[in-house]
């Protein structure tokens, strides 16, 4: 276009828009299905969600329209006004992100600034509005009539965002959750919509505070604003919902492929670590019930004065052979590290880190001191690369000592001071720059996430276990999560649904809760339904706080010890369905655990569904969430279903209503599927195992089985295993279609409604044969 007011230069997939008035734009096109909108406001361009060079060779056009720019690549449409107005279509012109033409129209309130301190005084949570005057930049979009929204991490609410307001600021929040809560302790600023049936994705890569308004304050658009940084976002554009989670996963990262004891069952409690003799006494407890058990997660008491990187001596007499003698019982130890460094000029890391400069400074220059568990502290600056390395290479300690991962808290960073923060200007950096807090607050905990998961790998060199309470975009190629410190109510239980979820489609797909609730006093019934709707969670962990009731398996009744007995072999039987699906989230970028509306986009009853979830595409879990309930109404999208406890079989895209007395959780398998079956273990064994079983729901189904040490990054290498097992017209076949994991299975049952068939490897042919049936 050769008009002076309003043209473009291309240049190799970015496209640069010159206005009459305003700064440039530029289109960066990095897949024909991912285009980033970018607008100079003079911030550092770095990305802490995006690693390395995401631009593919793709095809497109510019077209001069004469009264808008065009830019087109196979899958998206992006429509550029003289106004500054950008619009994204998909390859059929159907709409999905067209910036809003009108005003906003502000909520109108009645709290005046007096007021407002009046009111925050008392204790009650004011949220401050943002408006023009008090953000760097704002973003509104036209909202439809139908639209909906899902992602955005784990913030409180229904699975469906629209309506809601949220903040983008990682906090320590001790009080209980509500769907008023704005912001929690992640910040995942991507957004998924469904415009009149038609999926994309909106990620804005900023790490300032931001807000996202999905529809609260006006039915006609929606928006972003954030304090700070650039205007950064990418639309994702794809044919299906889960396309559209697959390329927000390809940009920022996807979950790992976990060592396979990490699916094992978890316990935890604030109190646990007093003593060695504590934790044994609990590793016997799980033995005597018969309970399976993989890691028992050790708290803040472990520490020598809630310093970081010591183990008390007086507690744990000897702290090696100690995690050694639990190993030798299949159980592993997890330790918590927290983010503040005790100050103590007696303290090896406190002395090491000043003396580098390693510590976040206030504007003139001296180290800050905050207060966290160990009283004064201080807090490594992990914007810097040398610090990031520094504490990586301390990681080594607990490796060493034969710690099986790094339980990462208080990674906000949370503070008992400055009401809960750290000030915005300390000084921090970004890379080799300088810059503040309120840039890095936000991937403080995914940077020392990165540094925890790095020192691991280099220090053991298996596939590491990190796990972080705060987060950032892209947090997922480095740690596990679990979403906070709730609390023992029933709304919790309900909550932890549509959170999962949430981070699931976020790009998290190793996520959980704190079964039975962290806070508060949980109750034989509230715990029972916990660990039922945890049964398929991708982390199965039981963690409460210290002073509150006791809420192991066998805390309360025979009856609550039994249930969860049953619940934790079924886990440990569908572990290697699980493993299955985390080899195909890090392949594909689909969770584990997922909304129903992931897989069935185009069936409305699924955009609202906050109590159920599908782990992979086979299993739909329907769990009882509601006190005294013993029945309630399921949905069962399209396809035939199995009840998995009867074989009762059921028409899907309706709902049915099924019984659910206190020992049993509604769960359905697709119909025509087949289920890996493991063997009842109390521990996940290191070993590769030398049987699996198959069950056929149905009476066909083909399967694709992956199988590898379960252990370091050989598989990335292509050493693993795949089994195909294929039933079709009363005929069963068993086929070992990639063999370059040595090890495999000496023998396979496959399970019918009507037929046992068993196979034996023969390892001249190199495949299986089939030596009964009946």
């Amino acid at each position: 276009m050769n008009n002076q007011k309003f043209g473009y230069q291309d240049d190799n997939q970015k496209i640069t828009l010159d206005f009459a008035t305003g700064k440039e734009i530029i289109l960066n096109i990095i897949t024909p299905e991912i285009i980033e909108v970018f607008e100079d406001h003079g911030c550092a361009t770095n990305s802490y969600a995006i690693e390395g060079n995401k631009k593919q060779p793709t095809d497109y056009t510019v077209t001069d329209r004469g009264d808008h720019i065009e830019v087109q690549t196979t899958a998206l449409i992006s429509k550029v006004y003289p106004d500054r107005k950008i619009d994204f279509y998909d390859a059929q012109n159907h709409p999905l992100v067209l910036d809003y033409r009108g005003e906003r129209q502000m909520l109108p309130t009645d709290m005046d600034d007096e007021h407002r301190n009046t009111v925050m005084s008392e204790g009650h949570a004011v949220h401050a509005k943002a408006t023009p005057d008090n953000v760097n930049f704002e973003i509104l979009k036209s909202l439809a009539k139908d639209e909906v929204f899902y992602g955005l991490g784990g913030k409180t609410g229904f699975l469906n965002k629209r309506g809601y307001e949220y903040d983008n600021w990682n906090t320590d929040v001790p009080v209980l959750h509500n769907d008023s809560q704005t912001h929690l302790y992640k910040s995942i600023p991507v957004v998924y919509g469904m415009k009149n049936g038609y999926p994309y994705g909106l990620f804005f890569d900023d790490t300032y505070k931001s807000h996202f308004d999905l529809g609260k304050e006006s039915d006609n658009y929606y928006f972003y604003s954030a304090v700070g940084g650039n205007v950064d976002y990418y639309v994702l554009g794809g044919q299906t919902l889960q396309a559209v989670v697959a390329n927000y996963t390809y940009l920022t990262g996807r979950t790992p492929l976990p060592q396979k004891w990490m699916l094992g069952y978890q316990q935890s409690r604030w109190g646990y670590s007093i003593s060695d003799t504590r934790v044994e006494d609990i590793a016997d407890k799980f033995a005597e019930y018969d309970l399976p058990l993989d890691v028992i997660h050790l708290d803040i008491d472990y520490m020598r004065g809630y310093r970081d990187f010591t183990w008390d001596t007086t507690k744990f007499t000897d702290p090696k052979a100690f995690v050694q003698k639990m190993r030798e019982r299949g159980i592993r130890l997890m330790p918590i590290l927290d983010a503040g460094v005790k100050v103590d000029d007696k303290y090896d890391i406190y002395k090491e880190g000043m003396a580098k400069g390693y510590f976040v400074t206030n504007p003139d220059g001296s180290v800050y001191i905050g207060s966290v568990w160990p009283g004064d502290s201080v807090f490594p600056d992990f914007g810097n690369p040398d610090v990031r390395a520094w504490w990586a290479k301390h990681i080594k300690f607990f490796a060493d000592m034969g710690a099986c991962g790094i339980w990462n808290d208080m990674d906000e960073p949370a503070n008992f001071r400055a009401k809960g923060q750290l000030p915005d200007d300390l000084v921090f950096h970004n890379g080799q720059e300088k810059t503040t807090h309120a840039k890095m607050h936000n991937v403080f905990g995914h940077l020392q996430s990165q540094a925890a998961y790095e020192g691991m790998k280099a220090a053991t060199q298996q596939r590491p276990y990190i796990i972080t309470r705060a987060a950032y975009a892209g947090t997922q190629k480095y740690s596990t999560v679990w979403t906070g410190d709730n609390a023992a109510v029933w709304s919790h239980l309900q909550l932890a649904i549509p959170q999962l979820n949430g981070l699931g489609m976020s790009g998290f797909a190793f996520a959980g809760t704190d079964i039975g609730g962290f806070q508060e006093d949980t109750t034989p019934e509230l715990l029972t339904r916990w660990v039922e709707a945890s049964v398929l969670v991708p982390l199965m962990r039981n963690h409460s706080i210290l002073g509150s009731r006791y809420q192991e398996p066998w805390s309360f009744d025979q009856q609550t010890l039994d249930i969860y007995r049953k619940y934790l072999n079924l886990r440990y039987r569908l572990i290697p369905y699980l493993y299955d699906q985390f080899h195909q989230a890090e392949t594909s970028g689909l969770p584990v655990m997922r909304p129903l509306v992931l897989n069935y986009p185009q069936d409305r009853e699924t955009w609202n569904l906050n109590d159920q979830y599908l782990v992979g595409d086979n299993i739909l879990v329907a769990p009882i969430v509601n006190q005294g309930a013993t029945k309630r109404m399921v949905y069962l999208p399209a396809g035939e279903w199995v009840d998995f406890w009867n074989n009762t079989e059921y028409a899907g895209q309706r709902y049915v209503m099924v019984d659910a007395p206190l020992d049993t959780l509604p769960l359905f398998v697709r119909k025509d599927t087949i289920i890996p079956w493991g063997n009842k273990v109390m521990h996940v064994s290191d070993e590769p195992e030398k049987m699996m079983t198959f069950k056929v729901y149905g009476n066909q189904g083909t399967y694709c089985h992956y199988q590898d040490n379960g252990q370091d990054f050989k598989y990335q290498q292509g050493e693993f295993n795949e089994y195909v097992i294929n039933v079709a017209n009363d005929q069963i076949e068993v086929r070992l279609q990639k063999h370059d994991f040595k090890p495999v299975y000496q023998h396979i049952v496959v399970e019918t409604a009507t037929k046992h068939a068993e196979f034996t490897f023969d390892s001249e042919s190199d495949q299986y044969r089939q030596v009964e049936t009946n």
